[in-house]
C-alpha cells in the first residue's frame, strides 16, 4: 500500500519463497488436469502457514487474523489459488471461540503438525441457498449421540479434509420462537462417517476448486462433536464467517495486485504504432481506475481483520471488505484481460485462469447483493427488503 508503513514484511517475504517454488506453469497444470494442488498444501503445512491462526499453546503459529489474511494475499498475488487451502483459516475460528477445552487440545495440535486437515465447512443447503435459518438437515439427539439426516451443497476441500465444521438444525424450524435459533454447529470426524450414512458427489465447476454436494441418511456422530451450546450454532457460525470474508478480501486484494502488476508490464512493453500502449490515456485511465479501487478496498480489507483481532462487532466491515476486495479484484481483471487483447485468452499467460478464479467472488462466500441488503438494513437502518 501507498505510504503505509508494513509490518509485515517478514511474513510476505517467506511466503513469496514459498510460493517462488510453485510457479505458474504448476497453478496452471493443476488447473488444465482440474486436480488438488496437495504438493503445495503440503510445502504450506510444513512452514506452518496452515496452522496460522492455531495458538502456540496447540503447536501453531499464534498469528492474527490480520497477519493470516497477509498469507493469503501473498499466494494470490504469487499467482496461485488459496481456495485450496484458506478453508483452514476461517474455519478455526468457531473451533477457537466456542469449542471445548477438551476438543482443542484432541484436535488443534494434530492439524497443527498436519496429521488432521480442518478445511471445510458444511452450511448451504440445495433448496435455501443463503437463507440459512431456513435449512433442513436435522442433527436429532439419541442416547450418546446425533443421528444427522439431510444434504448440503458447495462443500469445498471435502475430499482433502479429515475434519468438517456442520450446521444442522436440533430444534424444527416450527418450534423456534426466532428463527436463528435451533441450529447447532459440529466438527465431524470424516474419517469415521463413510459408507451408506453419508455419500459425496463432486460438482464440476469453471475454476478448478473441489466443491461437492452431500448426503447424510442418518450418519451417526459422537455427542461431544457438539461445538458449544446446542441451539447457539447460527450465532457461532456467524464469527467463522466474519473471518472467512475478511481473509476473502485479502485473496482478492492479491489477485487485483497480481492483475495490475501483469497489465502495467505488458502494457509498458507492448508497442503498437511505434509506441508502447500504455503511454495512451485510455489505456492508463482504466489501469489507473482499478490500482485506486484496489488500495480503497484493502483498508476495508485491514479495518475489518483489526476490529476481529480485537473481538470487536465486525459484521458490517468484514461483508463491506468482501464486496469492496471482489469489485476491485473483478476490476482489476477486466482491465488486464482487455489490454493483453487475444494473448489474455491464451493459457501460457494466465490471466485467463486468474480471470476465472477471481470472478468467483463475486459469488461466493455471500453475493455482492446479500452484502448490500445488509448494509442497507443492519448500517443505514432501511427497511428489511426481503
Amino acid at each position: 500500500m501507498l505510504n503505509v508503513k508494513d509490518e509485515h514484511q517478514d511474513i510476505r517475504q517467506a511466503v513469496r519463497e514459498l510460493c517462488s517454488e510453485f510457479p505458474n506453469e504448476y497453478f496452471r497444470r493443476k488447473d488444465e488436469e482440474r486436480a488438488y494442488p496437495e504438493e503445495f498444501v503440503v510445502a504450506l503445512t510444513k512452514a506452518g502457514w496452515m496452522a496460522a491462526l492455531i495458538p502456540e499453546e496447540y503447536g501453531g503459529g499464534g498469528l492474527s487474523l490480520t497477519q493470516a489474511s497477509v498469507v493469503l494475499e501473498e499466494i494470490n498475488r504469487s499467482g496461485g489459488n488459496s481456495g485450496a487451502c484458506h478453508g483452514q483459516m476461517y474455519n478455526m475460528a468457531t473451533l477457537l471461540r466456542h469449542g471445548s477445552e477438551e476438543q482443542k487440545r484432541k484436535y488443534l495440535p494434530k492439524v497443527a503438525s498436519g496429521e488432521l486437515r480442518l478445511q471445510c465447512m458444511a452450511i448451504t443447503e440445495p433448496s435455501t441457498g443463503t437463507d440459512t435459518t431456513k435449512i433442513k438437515t436435522m442433527a436429532t439427539k439419541k442416547d450418546n449421540r446425533y443421528v444427522i439426516s439431510g444434504q448440503k451443497v458447495w462443500v469445498s476441500r471435502v475430499q482433502h479434509s479429515d475434519l468438517m465444521i456442520l450446521l444442522a438444525r436440533t430444534t424444527p424450524l416450527a418450534s423456534v420462537k426466532k428463527k436463528s435459533d435451533g441450529m447447532s454447529i459440529f466438527l465431524v470426524d470424516l474419517r469415521q462417517a463413510s459408507g451408506q450414512q453419508l455419500s459425496i458427489a463432486p460438482i464440476r465447476n469453471m475454476v478448478n476448486h473441489e466443491t461437492n454436494e452431500m448426503y447424510f441418511d442418518n450418519l451417526e456422530i459422537p455427542a461431544d462433536s457438539l461445538i458449544g451450546e446446542e441451539g447457539k450454532g447460527f450465532k457461532y457460525i456467524l464469527d467463522g464467517l466474519n473471518a472467512e470474508r475478511a481473509l476473502i478480501a485479502a485473496e482478492c486484494i492479491g489477485d487485483g495486485y497480481w492483475f495490475i502488476d501483469k497489465v502495467v508490464k505488458y502494457t509498458s512493453e507492448r508497442v503498437v504504432f511505434g509506441r508502447p500502449i500504455a503511454q495512451n490515456q485510455g489505456v492508463q485511465f482504466p489501469i489507473a481506475k482499478a490500482y485506486v479501487d484496489l488500495e480503497a478496498a484493502n483498508l476495508m480489507r485491514y479495518l475489518a481483520c483489526e476490529l476481529y483481532d480485537a473481538q470487536q462487532p465486525c459484521g458490517a466491515e468484514a461483508n463491506m471488505a468482501k464486496l469492496l476486495a471482489a469489485d476491485a479484484s473483478w476490476q482489476s481483471a477486466n482491465v488486464c484481460l482487455q489490454f493483453h487483447g487475444g494473448f489474455g485468452f491464451a493459457c501460457d499467460y494466465d490471466v485467463e485462469r486468474k480471470f476465472r478464479e477471481t470472478r468467483l467472488y463475486q459469488v461466493a462466500p455471500v453475493s455482492t447483493n446479500l452484502i448490500l441488503s445488509f448494509v442497507a438494513e443492519h448500517v443505514l437502518g432501511l427497511p428489511r427488503s426481503f
